[in-house]
């Protein structure tokens, strides 16, 4: 049953930058303290010794960046010119591994416009001030970042006072502020960002996959240059949405630290002292929930849950998170005080083998220095050169990348897992992944393969079901002519137990070898118990019907297992969207299951309508439509199906409800989610010249 689909959709996919080095220099920036706490200041390159999987190592690059906070500036200033206005929103960097600053602490401000409302922008605006004005150090060289709906440079590194000041006092307010939850940017704006970049409405307009991967490209940005950066991120919180996020925030992390980067986030908030029930800015919550205390409850774990991301990125880099106080400025010299004097210690590896593998790096000391506290990264992946592989380099590439607690992000993705009851103790659980055609690189006779692997195991780490497919596409010159205007979709599925499982996903296209991997922690419910609520499967929001015979590609036909999915009818396919975004000139088909609304001899009795909700306001509900019928061959299984035209809803973001009443049983269901409709856009094609 599984087989790779064209997913008929409106996002084009351009190529991301990457920094790259020709050369094996491995560069660390190491800190040494003595047993007091005090920095050493007085070591040699002599005094190192450098092991890369315990070979010793040549150290070949060697300075001390001596960050006294209570000296004048030093006059030893790398010269660089102020950029035009044309060459200002980039980092100037030189050679690989050349040192551009010496004896100077490198400070980045990054401001995430979409996640702080107009107030918080304007405390974030006054902190960086009052730390410019008032706090700032002879040896500080600050840079300004921000992220509405792409980053953007603002002011490259320097001392400047002024320069500093007039490009913080530039930031629009108010700008990209109602993009905290979820936004398009303008409605008629076309999609012409890269995957999975900020910008990219398509697959990180849901969750915080933007955000990071907006951090986790100004962290690339910084990799050519040797010195320890220090990125105070400005924002509001960062809501996890659930799986989507695990492996983009590892990703960020691990890229921060490759380019000696580490994250001090800063809580805009400030102390907040919440109002039960919300204050006048936001409706009154309906029901009890007030005066039960589940409102305010639900208030403090969303604020911890903002909270929690920014802690995972300042710990996973090495950074500290400043929140719960108003004195924003403090958690800039928070990290002003952190950035001490360090050593640049860099080497080119013994190592040429392209293979993709971990090395693990060593740090020591020789006597009577040995005793002392030494900080520095632990190690690093190796570049690998897919053309030179084998077929056991392949799959031992395959094998190690899914054992690797470090996510791959070459090969974007994104990933939806659904279920659906078969019985009292099975569930069919489908899994739908997306990739970019953009991001597939065509064999010289026009095709290519893909490799997928997929492993889910329970909480005892047992594996519970696996999927390995290789699918070959099969593509006409017309399909090849669309690729990066298309996405691909891939689907398969697993029949499991309730419980609790973690899924680890894998897939590479096999002519350059980039790889993505995807894990995610999900829930099969138990379905048997008594509730309180309606028993409901989860539901899939779709924009396309696709024949099965239409697709491009296909591992296995499992005729049993195909017959058990119920997405698939009449040999048609329902191909769920995964980001949740449609198009005015789409119709949205909405799929859910009901289960055991008959009671004994009566007839079950389901009546079920679609609303469409901005803010407060209906804007839309379907006609209610009454479901007495159960599924063919699937007694107790009662489907909800809709279709609704959306060309006459207006752009915009709306949670759609799904409400389902049983009018025997008299229990109630009303799932929700987040769809954005935006406007029907015709993407311009690249001149050849691009």
């Amino acid at each position: 049953m599984r087989y790779l689909a064209w997913l008929l959709l409106f996002t084009a996919f351009g190529q991301q930058a990457t920094f790259k080095s020709s050369t094996r220099l491995v560069v660390l920036n190491v800190f040494a303290k003595d047993k007091g706490g005090k920095d050493l200041t007085t070591l040699t390159k002599d005094n190192f010794t450098v092991l890369e999987d315990g070979k010793p190592q040549t150290i070949s690059i060697f300075e001390l960046q001596r960050l006294d906070t209570t000296e004048p500036a030093p006059t030893a200033v790398a010269v660089v010119e102020k950029p035009t206005e044309a060459k200002a929103k980039q980092i100037t960097t030189k050679a690989n591994g050349q040192i551009q600053y010496r004896d100077r602490r490198l400070l980045v401000f990054f401001f995430d416009m979409s996640s702080m409302p107009p107030q918080d922008q304007i405390r974030a605006n006054k902190a960086a001030l009052k730390f410019i004005d008032t706090q700032m150090k002879p040896a500080d060289m600050v840079a300004l970042m921000t992220f509405s709906t792409k980053l953007e440079v603002k002011q490259d590194f320097t001392d400047n006072r002024e320069e500093l000041r007039a490009a913080i006092k530039a930031l629009r307010v108010g700008e990209g502020s109602d993009l905290g939850d979820a936004s398009t940017g303008s409605d008629d704006e076309a999609d012409n960002g890269a995957a999975f970049q900020a910008d990219e409405s398509e697959f990180n307009i849901f969750n915080t996959d933007r955000k990071l991967s907006a951090l986790e490209a100004a962290a690339k940005m910084l990799s050519n240059m040797p010195e320890k950066k220090a990125l105070i991120y400005f924002s509001s919180g960062v809501s996890k949405t659930g799986m989507e996020n695990q492996s983009q925030l590892e990703s960020t992390m691990n890229a921060a630290v490759r380019a000696n980067v580490s994250f001090y986030p800063v809580d805009s908030q400030g102390l907040v002292a919440s109002v039960p029930g919300g204050d006048a800015s936001q409706a009154a919550s309906r029901g009890s929930g007030i005066f039960s205390g589940s409102t305010q409850r639900g208030q403090a774990g969303k604020r911890q849950n903002q909270q929690e991301t920014l802690t995972s990125l300042a710990a996973g880099t090495g950074g500290k998170a400043f929140l719960d106080d108003n004195d924003l400025s403090m958690g800039i010299v928070q990290a002003q005080n952190d950035m001490r004097s360090y050593y640049i210690v860099g080497y080119y590896s013994t190592n040429d083998a392209e293979d993709g593998k971990f090395r693990r790096i060593q740090v020591k000391l020789a006597a009577p220095n040995n005793t002392a506290k030494l900080d520095f990264r632990n190690g690093y992946f190796a570049s690998k050169l897919f053309k030179k592989f084998n077929e056991a380099d392949k799959e031992s590439q395959l094998e190690e990348a899914l054992a690797a607690g470090d996510p791959l992000t070459d090969l974007p993705i994104a990933l939806e897992i659904n279920h659906f009851r078969l019985s009292k103790d099975r569930y069919f659980v489908p899994v739908a992944v997306k990739i970019p055609g953009s991001e597939v690189t065509l064999a010289p006779k026009g095709d290519t393969e893909l490799d997928f692997i997929g492993q889910i195991r329970d909480t005892k780490g047992r594996l519970a079901g696996t999927v390995r497919d290789g699918i070959r596409l099969k593509l006409t010159e017309a399909d090849k002519a669309k690729l990066d205007s298309r996405n691909l979709q891939y689907d398969t599925g697993f029949i499991l137990a309730p419980g609790e499982y973690k899924l680890k996903f894998l897939a590479r296209e096999n002519q350059n070898g980039k790889v993505g991997t995807f894990e995610s922690k999900f829930i099969v419910p138990d379905l048997q118990g008594a509730t309180p609520t309606l028993r409901t499967s989860t539901i899939v929001f779709s924009s396309q019907r696709e024949a099965m015979k239409a697709a491009i590609g296909s591992a296995s036909n499992d005729k049993k297992l195909l017959s058990q999915n119920p997405l698939v009818d009449g040999g048609q396919k329902l191909i769920p969207s995964i980001t949740r975004v449609f198009r005015r000139n789409q119709s949205l088909f909405v799929y859910a299951e009901v289960y055991d609304a008959a009671v004994e001899t009566q007839k079950a009795s389901v009546l079920a309508s679609l609303a469409f909700y901005r803010g407060r306001t209906k804007a839309f509900e379907s006609t209610a439509v009454r479901i007495n019928d159960a599924a063919l061959k699937r007694p107790g299984v009662y489907p909800v199906q809709f279709e609704i035209p959306l060309d006459k809803l207006p752009a915009g973001q709306y949670t759609c409800q799904l409400t389902l009443i049983d009018e025997i049983g008299k229990k109630f269901a009303f799932p929700r989610a987040s769809v954005i409709v935006i406007d029907a856009v015709t993407v311009p094609k690249p001149t050849p010249a691009e």
